[in-house]
């Protein structure tokens, strides 16, 4: 494309979609930390003491941190894929996303599952290295697409993002080469010519959401989404990728956003807990309130990532202002840009340290703000400097975590 159609096309970079993935990746440990001590959640290790305000400070952050952190993938995707094409695309997937996942496979997701056995049976003694075959003791399932490889013990754990983002990634790299470019091209302009309606931005994306949602239903182990709603995430992110206008129409329709989310979350969570506490699962029932609660879910799942990028770039958009070149980062920006760089290799160490940490924190008599606290605090500074010693600075790891082998890349290249 070229002309006038780059002018029409052409998307700024966007600083708050960057901001927006630091938040989640990092949020993650004081996320996984919480599920130590959940009251419904099967953690790999699990407090004696449980409380149910977890499930319920859970259900306000997983009803939209994943799904935004798959349409920002979506965004950067598609900026990837128009510089590189869909060959070198999918090379460059293979390499940040594939090679750090069959690392961690290799090197640090037995841990969790290990740990599982040793803290739900006292007699167990089984070492670390007698268990690790047993881990890799795997079947091929292609039903699962596309956690295709399945075991006893085998598991891609909190890398499931990953496998699904490489996944999409992949098929996007197909389509790319497969589908006629005028014709998407059309589909585009019209896509975006109909975002100039107040209120079609938060509807038409919400219906596919709602829809697959209440069908297909929810999966607990993937953060309580579908996979097929995530690739709805992911294609979505790509196409708001093409024209600014999305990114205008999204900032227009952001309070509004905000005000149909915090409504179909006040109808929603209550149906959860009617569902559940009448014996039936929320996740999968097809029981009328049960579906009911699914489709509203979807629906709030979209309105609120609608609501927090389009607010955060009204906010970005209203204070941008170019710094003197001579200017040095404030101390809040330098730690923001040293965790934004560090966002895969953060978010592929976390579980596996609050996992080991959570093992010895759960044996102590204290009350469990005091063990959470403690639990959020050691994982956190762990996880911080095993990025730090062991990847960011070690040109041989920094390759197996995803980072390019210099320190010049920006956040969320």
């Amino acid at each position: 494309m070229g002309g006038e159609q780059d002018t029409v096309t052409r998307v700024r970079r966007r600083p708050e979609l960057d901001a927006i993935r630091t938040l989640v990746v990092v949020g993650l440990i004081f996320f996984h930390s919480a599920l130590v001590f959940d009251e419904r959640d099967d953690y790999y290790v699990k407090n004696a003491d449980t409380t149910e305000v977890t499930t319920i400070l859970s259900g306000l952050a997983v009803v939209w941190a994943m799904p935004a952190l798959f349409l920002i993938a979506g965004f950067g995707a598609r900026h990837s894929l128009r510089r590189r094409g869909p060959g070198g695309f999918a090379v460059e997937r293979l390499l940040r996303l594939g090679v750090p996942l069959l690392f961690a496979l290799v090197a640090l997701l037995p841990v969790p599952q290990w740990l599982r056995l040793k803290a739900a049976d006292p007699g167990y003694h089984e070492s670390y290295w007698h268990f690790l075959p047993r881990f890799f003791d795997v079947r091929f399932d292609l039903g699962e697409f596309p956690f295709v490889v399945q075991g006893e013990h085998f598991e891609t754990g909190h890398l499931w993002f990953v496998v699904l983002l490489l996944a999409w990634a992949l098929m996007l790299a197909l389509a790319a080469r497969l589908l006629p470019r005028e014709r998407l091209r059309r589909i585009r302009d019209g896509l975006a010519g109909a975002a100039g309606r107040r209120g079609l931005v938060l509807l038409l994306p919400a219906l596919p959401l709602a829809l697959i949602s209440a069908l297909d239903g929810m999966e607990e182990s993937l953060a309580g989404w579908s996979r097929w709603a995530y690739l709805l995430f992911f294609g979505y992110g790509v196409v708001l990728a093409t024209d600014d206008r999305f990114r205008e129409a999204m900032r227009r329709d952001a309070v509004l956003a905000a005000v149909s989310g915090v409504v179909l979350m006040g109808v929603g969570m209550p149906l959860f807990f009617v569902v559940s506490e009448s014996g039936g699962d929320p996740f999968t029932d097809l029981t009328g309130p049960a579906v009911a609660m699914r489709a509203l879910y979807g629906m709030t799942g979209w309105c609120c990532v609608v609501a927090i990028l389009g607010l955060l770039d009204r906010r970005a958009s209203a204070r941008r202002e170019p710094p003197p070149a001579e200017a040095r980062p404030s101390l809040g920006r330098r730690a923001y840009l040293y965790l934004a760089l560090g966002a895969l290799p953060i978010y592929v160490l976390h579980q596996p340290i609050v996992v080991a940490v959570a093992y010895g924190v759960v044996s102590w008599h204290a009350p469990i703000a005091v063990k959470y606290a403690a639990l959020v605090a050691i994982a956190l500074v762990l996880t911080i400097a095993a990025y730090d010693l062991l990847v960011r600075r070690n040109p041989v790891f920094r390759p197996l975590f995803g980072m390019r082998p210099n320190t010049t890349e920006r956040p969320g290249e």
